[in-house]
């Protein structure tokens, strides 16, 4: 199956459907997304790009909410905080400090925008 998202004016994403891979086969058996596509507009209208639940393309699967970048060819997830940038290379926000790693001994962590810094949120019996 294909996931086929569907782009507002501003290309956020506002419905994401699947359609049966039927729908994409050239006359050679391959896949094409620009059939898909077609399938999607013929049927609902509007502006569709096309997004993989296993994120092997555009970087992510497509939320709604999600915006389409067009020069980065990705999905980007709703901005979590004013401060956070978007990494170019991910096509994801990155907090303006590192997130610590103590993630790997059980530490959980949460941002505070305010203070503009990490904070503990793991369970105190934990």
């Amino acid at each position: 199956m294909a996931h086929f998202a569907k782009l507002d004016e501003n290309n956020i994403v506002t419905q994401v459907i699947v359609v049966g891979n039927e729908q994409l086969l050239d006359e050679n058996g391959q896949e094409q997304e620009a059939l898909g596509v077609a399938f999607c507009q013929q049927l609902f209208g509007g502006n569709w790009k096309q997004t993989s639940y296993n994120n092997r393309m555009r970087f992510r699967y497509a939320g709604i909410g999600f915006t389409y970048n067009e020069e980065l060819n990705a999905f980007i997830p709703p901005k979590p905080y004013p401060s956070w940038v978007l990494n170019n290379s991910t096509a994801a926000w990155d907090a303006p400090k590192p997130k610590p790693s103590g993630e790997l001994l059980g530490r959980q962590y949460a941002w505070n925008e305010p203070n503009q810094e990490w904070y503990d949120i793991t369970p105190s019996d934990a």
